[in-house]
């Protein structure tokens, strides 16, 4: 289980980084994904920070361990 949360983490990680530098790249998945309404530079930019904040919270709970 502990390798596929690392890749859950690395992923959020990424695509938050990601979108957070090129929103413009993503806003045709967002446009595909977010269908009635319209998908903006705010919206990219705010999931990207949701995304960014998922990363760190399973990083937390990978380094406390089971219990």
């Amino acid at each position: 289980m502990n390798i596929w949360l690392a890749v859950l983490v690395q992923l959020s990680l990424t695509f938050g980084i990601a979108g957070l530098f090129w929103p413009e790249k993503f806003l045709s998945v967002f446009e595909v994904l977010m269908f009635p309404w319209s998908a903006s530079h705010r919206v990219v930019r705010a999931h990207s920070v949701a995304a960014l904040l998922l990363s760190v919270g399973l990083f937390v709970f990978l380094l406390a361990g089971p219990r």
